[in-house]
């Protein structure tokens, strides 16, 4: 982690270094020191971490959109994750030299990406959701519930926030509540593997979560296809793509896309979001007085927590970027969260500024892969707080929050909180 008095990192490998390091996501201080000095200095740098591939660190948000809109010089596979040479090698082993256990949205490119994301497509879009809007309200208020009746102290993220999200999409996919629990431990495993908290010998192994959740979607989609039901498992478990019934691998790949990223970022958000809030109190105060100011609030949550840290790109041919000779072959690391602080895009970008007009925040990505569910989860974040800011107040830390010690998601893994009910 880098300390406020520690030297900024200058070779290639200590960059490198210090961008792979989960620690340096658990300190937003640390990665923010960081990530100014590569944008101000060097914003497309090559680095050269231990154990893992050389790769290119995209820090602007001007060159990470130029990234992400050239889809055909820059593409998903065979690199997408910040991961180990160990661990691709491993991956490589199991999967008989293929570069990813799963084929779903995130890894796929072109037309096997288009096709996927049709499918379920219809499902995340704002006519589609309206439709939920009552059924998300009152799960609101039973998350709203939960909290009133703990007298006033609260681990936000723990008891609250990690929760509603997850009953949302679960509903929408299909797993029962009582599943729920495994659903978010799965999760956190494959997000947060490195993380104290988390990690175990046994736990600590991605190939072992990936195949915990294709053993529990198998007898999901077994099901689905005996007993359709009208939720997203039944769309993937009946799908077809060309006329033939979907690939299993790609099913149950679509079946962990949904169930992990589909709830995991917006609780990142959510917590994320209220922590600003109560650190910011003249912007809460400002939210209460105009609730008609959410829709921007949420804007702002969504620029200032940036849950989704990066994602991966792989050159298909030479290109030239701010300068630099990118060459085929060549991997990109696009810095979603340095994006959102670029100070040529957003003035004084370290407030927290619920007036923030524009807010061109990429935290749900840009171009071809933007996230799938970003009305969605805009839509439960808005629901979530009409209901909690209408009946909770007096909101003050009980605690030191802290971060998930992660360098691909993150988020609040744990946020004391004191408050009282709304007279």
């Amino acid at each position: 982690m880098l300390a406020q008095n520690e030297a900024l990192p200058r070779t290639a490998r200590e960059i490198g270094n210090a961008i792979t390091a989960t620690s340096t996501y658990t300190e937003r201080g640390a990665y923010d020191r960081l990530f100014t000095h590569l944008r101000q200095t060097d914003p497309v740098a090559f680095v050269e971490p231990d154990g893992f591939a050389p790769f290119w660190a995209v820090t602007k948000h001007a060159d990470i959109q130029e990234v992400e809109r050239t889809k055909d010089v820059f593409i998903n596979a065979p690199r997408i994750l910040l991961r180990s040479i160990a661990v691709d090698e491993q991956i490589k082993k199991v999967t008989g030299g293929r570069p990813f256990l799963m084929r779903n949205l995130t890894n796929l490119d072109g037309v096997e990406h288009s096709k996927l994301r049709r499918l379920t497509q219809s499902w995340f879009m704002p006519s589609r959701l309206q439709a939920l809007e009552a059924d998300l309200r009152q799960l609101a208020k039973v998350y709203v519930d939960r909290m009133v009746a703990m007298d006033g102290q609260c681990d936000f993220i723990r008891d609250v926030a990690s929760w509603y999200p997850l009953r949302v999409i679960m509903r929408i996919l299909g797993v029962p509540a009582e599943d729920e629990p495994k659903m978010l431990q799965l999760t956190q495993q494959i997000f947060g593997p490195d993380d104290p908290d988390i990690k175990t010998e046994k736990n600590a192994d991605i190939i072992a979560t990936v195949n915990t959740f294709f053993d529990y979607f198998r007898v999901l989609t077994e099901d689905r296809r005996k007993n359709p039901t009208d939720d997203v498992a039944t769309v993937i478990a009946q799908a077809e793509i060309d006329g033939e019934p979907i690939g299993d691998l790609e099913a149950l790949s679509y079946y962990i896309l949904v169930a992990t990223a589909g709830h995991d970022t917006t609780s990142s958000t959510t917590a994320g979001g209220m922590l600003a809030l109560v650190e910011n109190p003249d912007q809460l105060a400002l939210l209460k007085a105009e609730p008609e100011r959410l829709p921007a609030a949420i804007e702002e949550m969504l620029r200032w927590v940036t849950p989704v840290t990066h994602f991966f790109r792989t050159a298909t041919e030479d290109y030239e970027l701010r300068g630099k000779r990118i060459r085929a072959g060549d991997s990109l690391m696009m810095c979603y969260p340095s994006a959102n602080r670029d100070e040529d895009v957003f003035e004084d970008p370290f407030r927290f500024d619920i007036t923030r007009s524009p807010n061109k925040h990429i935290s749900f990505g840009y171009g071809p892969h933007v996230c799938l569910g970003q009305h969605l989860a805009k839509m439960e974040i808005r629901i979530f707080f009409e209901e909690l800011l209408s009946r909770v107040d007096g909101f003050e830390l009980d605690g030191e929050p802290q971060w998930l010690a992660s360098n691909f998601v993150g988020g609040l893994k744990r946020f004391p909180l004191r408050f009282s009910v709304a007279a």
